[in-house]
């Protein structure tokens, strides 16, 4: 009699072996033009947009000034 995750040797003793899980395999592309990494690019490049914005308004001057200045 096999039971879940037991199993019976030859001489009828009950071994505890691990149970297997189940193997999932994501095939989706994660390289390349995908919808994923389009919107991480957007997403990082709107970050830097208002960035420079808010560094510009700070500070008076532009990026090439302000690293000029330092």
């Amino acid at each position: 009699m096999a039971r879940s995750g037991f199993v019976n040797s030859e001489e009828n003793r009950l071994n505890n072996f691990a149970v297997e899980p189940t193997m999932y395999v994501d095939e989706t592309p994660r390289t390349g033009f995908t919808e994923y990494a389009e919107k991480l690019n957007g997403r990082l490049a709107m970050i830097g947009f208002i960035s420079l914005i808010a560094l510009e308004a700070f500070t008076g001057q532009g990026v090439i000034g302000f690293l000029h200045s330092l």
